[in-house]
């Protein structure tokens, strides 16, 4: 391909993350020159991302590649890749909540579901994983509507709600088969409920939880101790090496301060996500209602009802999730997003040859190097 030959793609905010939705057809079938052709799609590497449609940080740099399903069980096929900023790199070692919520729109948007007369379900395979999603939005008199009513904090405006619900998966829910483990000499609570997520109270690494995310990115002696409990942790939760993954998440738990049940910090892996992904909200959410888990003495719940509502540095997300104590496992799970259509057409890479220079410093959730 060179840099006269465009793709056909459709660029989408879901949730509070922001990517590029393709149909797997119109990508290569080759992995590697598929992942090619998307750095230069996205402008990377490149800490401005200037040539492409990357914004210049990950929550900006992904991308969504969407078929029809084989599996009678699943609508349409969803694969999630995050494109490095500063690095030649694609991977597909995790997925993504927020831009999972633009899946079903793009699905009908193409063709691949037909719509209802009223609103839509979708169901979704999540390839990175093997887990399911339903998801259910809008779509007065045959078309997905964008416009609507419902806020997310982390984005402005309002608009048409997405409602994701994930059904109870085959993963343990900890992974680890325990409820409190000691990695890099911190308690931690490992678990997985979509996401890997590694649960640390702030105060056991000397900070609050309740900074501002570049404050926590600058402190140099805390981007030590994360590191740590992340490439420990992820060896005991029978990942491996996760030197060079973004999994799993390590996020910060503090008491609430504006009515939640907890305040959240998450890295990604050493930047802080302003917000909070969807999936690693789930896997926050379930923890923290697990007996003996590190957010007993943190967190506030609710004594009925399902719902929790996680703090993070510019708002907060609802989780509804339902917990098996005793199994342990989550028996249901479910989120409100949004998501909407903000270009669609063919997008123009720049010509395929050698990668840019890579600029010093990281912007994609690397530490500076």
């Amino acid at each position: 391909m060179t840099g006269s030959t465009g793709v056909r793609c459709m660029l989408m905010r879901g949730g509070t993350s922001k990517g590029a939705y393709f149909l797997a057809g119109d990508l290569p079938a080759d992995p590697a020159a598929r992942d090619g052709l998307l750095l230069r799609v996205m402008g990377s590497p490149d800490p401005r991302q200037i040539d492409g449609l990357g914004g210049g940080h990950p929550l900006t740099s992904k991308v969504a590649v969407v078929s029809r399903s084989d599996d009678p069980a699943a609508d349409v096929d969803y694969l999630f890749l995050q494109v490095a900023v500063d690095r030649a790199e694609v991977s597909d070692r995790q997925t993504c909540g927020n831009i999972l919520a633009g899946v079903g729109p793009f699905a009908v948007e193409r063709g691949l579901v037909a719509p209802g007369d009223g609103e839509t379900s979708v169901r979704i395979r999540m390839l990175n994983t093997g887990e399911r999603a339903v998801a259910t939005f809008p779509t007065p008199g045959g078309r997905v509507a964008y416009t609507g009513g419902t806020e997310i904090s982390g984005v402005p405006g309002t608009a048409a709600p997405v409602v994701i619900e994930f059904p109870a998966g085959g993963t343990p829910l900890l992974p680890t088969g325990r409820v409190r483990d000691t990695v890099a000499g911190t308690e931690v609570t490992c678990v997985d409920n979509g996401m890997p997520t590694v649960l640390v109270p702030a105060a056991a690494l000397k900070v609050t939880g309740h900074e501002a995310p570049k404050d926590l990115e600058e402190d140099l002696a805390l981007a030590d101790r994360l590191r740590g409990i992340r490439l420990a942790a992820g060896r005991l939760m029978g990942l491996g090496d996760v030197e060079t993954a973004t999994v799993p998440k390590v996020t910060l738990l503090a008491p609430p301060r504006h009515g939640g049940a907890v305040t959240t910090r998450t890295f990604i892996p050493v930047r802080c996500h302003t917000a909070i992904g969807v999936l690693g909200a789930a896997s926050v959410a379930a923890g923290i209602r697990l007996p003996g888990s590190v957010g007993e003495g943190i967190a506030h719940l609710a004594e009925r009802g399902d719902r929790v509502r996680l703090e993070h540095p510019t708002g907060y997300l609802d989780i509804d999730t339902d917990i098996d104590p005793d199994a342990p496992a989550a028996r249901r799970t479910a989120v409100v997003r949004t998501a909407r259509k903000i270009f669609d057409g063919t997008v123009f890479p720049r010509a395929a040859g050698p990668a840019p220079a890579q600029p010093l410093g990281g912007n994609d959730g690397s530490a500076p190097r």
